[in-house]
């Protein structure tokens, strides 16, 4: 965790103005904190909701499970992780998440939809000449 010394104020309004900015991530990042969205593992709320200029987000990353932790890869500092995110790239995350959970939604009604006794019985037969 990172320490402020109090001694200054002036420092101490600097750090929290940072805080209250956010930070943009690299683009790597940003694609791995984007699967996740995409995968719906991220929790976010806005850094400070009673302040109308705050535009960052709290991220919280949550633990990969199931078949998804064996094939997608995350670095390890953003495992269960906490970001101050800034409001530009909070909102793509949000749009992200989005995208995954209608993806979802339609596959799920797709596979209500599926016929698969047809397809696992049905040999269409050879002309017999």
């Amino acid at each position: 965790m990172k320490s402020i010394p109090i001694a200054d104020v002036s420092s101490i309004r600097n750090e929290l103005n940072r805080y209250r900015k956010g930070k943009k991530l690299e683009i790597p990042r940003f694609n791995q904190l984007g699967r996740m969205a995409y995968l719906g593992r991220l929790v976010m709320s806005p850094l400070d909701p009673e302040d109308a200029e705050c535009q960052s987000y709290l991220v919280h990353v949550q633990e990969l499970q199931g078949l998804a932790a064996h094939f997608v890869e995350l670095d390890e500092d953003l495992q269960d992780a906490i970001l101050v995110l800034d409001g530009e790239q909070a909102m793509a995350m949000a749009a992200i998440m989005q995208q995954g959970v209608q993806d979802r939604i339609r596959w799920h009604e797709e596979l209500n939809q599926r016929d698969f006794y047809f397809s696992a019985f049905y040999r269409p037969r050879e002309k017999a000449e």
